[in-house]
């Protein structure tokens, strides 16, 4: 049946429909790949949540190379860079259980963040700010970077300016 209907066309209208199909469907899959995933926003707490809007107005455009595409819904308390895997970023959580274990065990500092450090559960690394006034955590998946921790020299100045020291 398909292919009666598609005898009768014209020969440039028979030649085109595949590639145009093609180029569809190459649209369809590839928009649906970069979009981003929903993030569920922090709630945090009213003294957070100031620190967290001045950290969300401080944070670059670019970490390493990956452009800022914030998640849906908007909102100053979540940040995102990159598409697929993006890295994401969520100001004013409540204190993660992982440092609750030993929270110097595996902590990095980075330009003078101290960092609490524990598994995303895909592959990936989940890094949350200590001794701040409010959490920040950082979510970086495996395969964004070539090292699991680059992209928190790109967002320490941001912290450090917004986010005083202190519990």
């Amino acid at each position: 049946m398909v292919r009666t209907v598609l005898s009768k066309l014209p020969a440039p209208v028979r030649w085109l429909a595949p590639p145009a199909v093609l180029l569809g469907c190459t649209v369809l899959v590839a928009a649906a790949w970069s979009a981003p995933a929903d993030v569920t926003p922090p709630q945090p707490s009213p003294a957070a949540a100031g620190y967290c809007q001045a950290l969300d107005r401080a944070l670059p455009a670019d970490v390493l190379g990956h452009h800022r595409e914030d998640p849906s819904p908007a909102s100053p308390y979540t940040a995102a860079w990159g598409s697929s895997p993006r890295t994401v970023l969520r100001c004013g959580i409540e204190r993660p259980s992982y440092l609750d274990d030993d929270p110097l065990k595996n902590s990095p500092e980075v330009n003078g963040v101290q960092f609490g450090m524990g598994p995303d559960g895909n592959g990936g690394y989940l890094f949350v700010t200590t001794l701040r006034k409010a959490y920040v955590e950082i979510d970086v998946p495996k395969g964004a970077y070539p090292n699991y921790i680059d992209p928190l020299s790109s967002l320490t100045d941001a912290i450090t300016a917004t986010i005083p020291d202190g519990l």
